[in-house]
């Protein structure tokens, strides 16, 4: 497991990956957050809630979830005990379309 690697090696990662404070919105049962790349629709309520991401990506397809694990040892605990995976909740495209990451890959995107 890629935490436990993480962990066992010491390797610093940036704070997006850890739980904290952010303001969002709630789309198609996800959280995102609100940035130059990804602003709220009308009738979207903007809320701060302690979020992280358990992958990082497009911010304007990458949601964040609820989550108090603000360490390596907390995500390790927080992801032995869920039972979605990483990138199941968060990764708006497949809200979209099955097809919507090729679409983007087609588009030039990656």
């Amino acid at each position: 497991d890629v935490w436990h690697y993480i962990a066992r090696e010491r390797i610093p990662l940036p704070s997006i990956y850890f739980a904290h404070e952010r303001e969002v919105v709630q789309r198609d049962g996800m959280l995102y957050a609100v940035n130059e790349f990804f602003t709220p629709r009308a009738g979207e309520e903007r809320f701060v809630e302690v979020v992280r991401y358990r992958t990082v990506g497009d911010a304007s397809c990458t949601a964040a979830v609820r989550s108090d694990a603000d360490s390596v040892a907390a995500v390790i605990e927080e992801v032995a005990a869920t039972r979605i995976t990483e990138r199941g909740a968060t990764r708006g495209d497949d809200r979209v379309s099955e097809a919507a990451m090729e679409d983007r890959k087609r588009e030039g995107y990656f």
